[in-house]
């Protein structure tokens, strides 16, 4: 088993370095993908990149958060890992938790490991709330609760089951991603370990969520896991005989 921390970056070449410094102190090494950032955050991306342990993957146009981790799982596999642990760059996942997603990976190595968000005050009341009409449709589409918190960017991959799945299906590449991934995933057989882990959203912190854009395509994106979950449902409820 082999982990490397996958780090999508758009434009938080000020927030990013703290994150690595966490992440190498546990030993991980660490891949940036520089999705397209501004000069100024680049050139802070390639100063890190100098740091051992450091590599940085720049994508010439930005792709989207799933663009960027789509071109991250090829390079990271390409490179030998066997597993990827995706965090956020802005510092609002609690980086010393990546040891204890990499402990249940040892464990389970081929099943997905989530974070489950733990939120303290500073979660903006909106998102919070309007994370759970997301965690319905995506209840009803695995036909369960396995999954507690499909929007959290927080997470271990198995690279083998994810990069085929990559390969044979397209996944949303902007905030669409870490929703349909899971389920495509979950859909393919692979069990979750759901793994409490704190949630902070820093003062500085940079979203890049485009309320009407991203929120069109989230509803597109239930509305195609519906149906494709209509077509699988005979597999899906045997595997719950079954289990």
């Amino acid at each position: 088993m082999k982990v490397t921390a996958l780090i999508p970056v758009f434009n938080h070449g000020t927030q990013v370095g703290a994150v690595v410094q966490r992440l190498r102190a546990q030993g991980l090494p660490v891949l940036l993908v520089d999705d397209g950032s501004a000069p100024t955050h680049a050139e802070a991306l390639d100063a890190l990149a100098r740091t051992p342990g450091v590599q940085l993957l720049r994508l010439p146009q930005n792709q989207g958060k799933g663009g960027a981790m789509l071109a991250g799982f090829r390079a990271a596999q390409a490179a030998g890992f066997t597993h990827a642990l995706q965090i956020d760059a802005d510092g609002q996942h609690h980086a010393p938790d990546a040891q204890r997603f990499v402990e249940a990976a040892q464990q389970h190595p081929e099943r997905l490991i989530c974070g489950h968000p733990i939120y303290d005050h500073s979660v903006p009341k909106g998102r919070l709330y309007g994370r759970y009409a997301t965690h319905i449709w995506v209840w009803i589409n695995t036909l369960g609760f396995a999954l507690r918190d499909s929007m959290c960017g927080f997470r271990l991959y198995p690279l083998a089951a994810t990069c085929r799945l990559i390969d044979e299906e397209p996944i949303g590449r902007r905030m669409d991603f870490d929703t349909e991934i899971a389920v495509r995933l979950m859909w393919r057989g692979l069990q979750v370990i759901n793994v409490p882990t704190r949630v902070h959203y820093p003062v500085d912190g940079v979203s890049h969520f485009d309320v009407w854009r991203d929120n069109v395509r989230i509803s597109w994106m239930h509305t195609r896991l519906f149906f494709g979950m209509l077509r699988r449902l005979p597999l899906l409820l045997w595997r719950k005989v079954v289990a």
